[in-house]
């Protein structure tokens, strides 16, 4: 079996009902939304293809995609590595269909955060030139928040279940005030910022609306938007190859 319609809605009602899930991907990326792009003076300004509060609307869902996928898959990979599989052997549910069903439910969050996101910008006067700059935001976000759904798992089998969601949803949160996702970065900071785990990914979704163009001047390639997605792709694989090992010692 590749997939247990039972199971997923069973994770689905427990995520729903346990507060620091909604509060982390569901509550803060539509908090800071409203803070930074439909309460701020500035959020009718014009930026590139839309308006602030646009380019605000796709960063935040960015935001809130990366972190329901790394806390949610840490969970499923602590899961697995606490030897939840044995369990498994006693039902019709393979590891690949446990994976498929957890990996289901990760995205189902993501796209609610999304939604949310999308719903409160939409109500709160982001706009953009054209519609289709909406619906290839939200798929560029959710497309390339695959990502951290390895980031995740890497760091879920790395440590322990009560520690896992917890640190990656922090991670997540650390590398976007340093990944020029919050605020607009500039100077040193900016530069460092290239290097970051979400540099890459959020440049690629406000792409349709900024077309690469940066609020502090200047522009970025796309050739190194898309080296710095692939690079830390890489690096995200690395890190949950090295948990898979780690876990196969800890059995």
């Amino acid at each position: 079996m590749l997939f247990s319609p039972t199971l997923y809605r069973v994770e689905a009602l427990r995520q729903l009902r346990n507060p620091y899930t909604l509060a982390f991907t569901l509550a803060m990326p539509v908090a800071m939304y409203l803070l930074f792009g439909a309460g701020a003076d500035y959020a009718r300004l014009s930026a590139g293809h839309g308006n602030v509060s646009f380019y605000v609307m796709v960063s935040m869902g960015a935001f809130g995609t990366a972190t329901a996928m790394s806390s949610l898959s840490s969970l499923a990979a602590s899961e697995i590595g606490q030897g939840w599989g044995r369990q498994l052997a006693l039902t019709p549910l393979t590891m690949p269909g446990y994976v498929v069903t957890k990996l289901l439910t990760s995205m189902s969050f993501a796209a609610l955060s999304v939604a949310a996101v999308f719903v409160a910008g939409a109500l709160s006067g982001a706009e953009a030139d054209d519609a289709w700059r909406w619906a290839a935001a939200a798929a560029l976000i959710l497309g390339g928040g695959l990502i951290y759904g390895l980031f995740g798992t890497g760091v879920g089998l790395a440590f322990n279940a009560d520690s896992a969601a917890a640190l990656a949803s922090i991670a997540i949160t650390f590398f976007s005030f340093f990944g020029n996702v919050f605020i607009p970065l500039e100077g040193v900071l900016l530069d460092i910022a290239h290097y970051t785990p979400l540099y890459g990914y959020v440049a690629l979704v406000r792409w349709p609306v900024t077309d690469g163009a940066l609020i502090a001047g200047g522009s970025d390639p796309l050739w190194a938007v898309l080296l710095n997605f692939a690079a830390w792709t890489a690096a995200f694989v690395a890190l949950a190859r090295i948990g898979m090992l780690r876990s196969r010692r800890r059995r």
